[in-house]
């Protein structure tokens, strides 16, 4: 069995019955596609300074409880210099939509940290075609762009005065300039159906994205979203779990949020198709500020020791350290 129509992707979400199975068959598939390798990459949340305002982020420009903060250029190369010397081999700046960011400031960065022999993955949300061209030729890498949700309607109302279409521009333009692209959903959004969330590994295969981050929906008490119910743990490791089988090759992340929802939620995630793991590097009296979501664990990611660790519990479940930059191995 190597792939599922829609329609057998809505019942395998709808039948909890499945669910070992498909736990196994995902692990399974990756052990062939991706091996045994789990790679680390060090996550720098440089700012949390954001012009939208999607209703479940905490991070959102209404939201006027959150203590802002931005890196300086300088902080931030230096906390890649530091998290290349422990080891890491992939750099991901992540922020906020921020203009004070200009395309000089960014391509700058951007130079000095492909520098330190790493691969470099930006997070930053929508740009112009040129702007993204331009990381690109300074040496960028990798671009994750999280779609949320392909249900046109549900994602308009979750993201006011943001088009749907430019979402996708975004996406399509990342990946006619040869980045490698990563996109992802959340899971458990309110209204979102089953079947808008089938569409959306349908959209993941049909982009051929390189790297999915799925996440459940954790509502934050500063945003409009403060009393929907929280995404489920195990919808969301089925849909990350249905994505390895259609998606094979790919890179797929064990995502923190996974963890806030259950406390071995990354080490779960990876033994049910995943292959990443995303540790925070940022300097740690700014993590605990990049409130997407509320509880959120390992904010004390940075240090060498929570690294140490980590690795300790990857090689217990039989899994070893990769050692390279994890780009994606097509296997056609």
């Amino acid at each position: 069995m190597n792939d599922f129509s829609r329609k057998e992707i809505i019942d395998i979400l709808r039948d909890d019955t499945l669910n070992s199975w498909l736990f196994n068959y995902a692990d399974e598939i990756r052990q062939k596609y991706v091996g045994n390798e789990v790679h680390l990459r060090g996550l720098i949340e440089f700012s949390n300074i954001c012009k939208n305002a999607c209703k479940y982020c905490g991070l959102r420009c209404e939201n006027k409880n959150v203590e802002r903060y931005r890196l300086t250029p300088d902080d931030i190369v230096k906390t890649a210099f530091e998290a290349s010397k422990i080891g890491y081999k992939t750099i991901v700046l992540q922020s906020g939509e921020d203009a004070f960011f200009s395309r000089k400031i960014l391509c700058n960065i951007i130079e000095n940290i492909k520098n330190f022999d790493v691969a470099l993955t930006l997070s930053i949300g929508e740009r112009s075609f040129d702007d993204y061209k331009a990381f690109k030729e300074s040496g960028a890498d990798r671009y994750l762009i999280r779609i949320e949700t392909t249900d046109k309607n549900l994602y308009s109302f979750m993201h006011p005065n943001m088009e749907f279409e430019n979402r996708l521009n975004c996406v399509k333009s990342l990946k006619d300039l040869g980045y490698e692209l990563g996109t992802g959903c959340l899971v458990g959004l309110p209204e979102q159906t089953i079947e808008s969330l089938a569409d959306d590994i349908l959209f993941f295969k049909e982009s051929d994205a390189d790297m999915i981050g799925i996440g459940p929906f954790i509502p934050h008490p500063q945003t409009p979203l403060k009393d929907a119910k929280q995404g489920n743990f195990i919808l969301a490791l089925k849909v990350m779990a249905l994505t390895r089988i259609l998606l094979k090759d790919i890179n797929i992340p064990a995502t923190t949020a996974m963890e806030t929802l259950n406390p071995n939620g990354r080490i779960i995630a990876l033994q049910s198709g995943a292959n990443v793991i995303m540790p925070n590097v940022t300097v740690s009296k700014y993590s605990s500020k990049y409130e997407i979501y509320p509880n959120k664990p390992c904010v004390e990611d940075n240090s060498v020791n929570f690294k140490k660790n980590l690795e300790e519990r990857i090689l217990s479940i039989g899994r070893v350290i990769s050692k390279d930059y994890g780009f994606r191995k097509k296997t056609k």
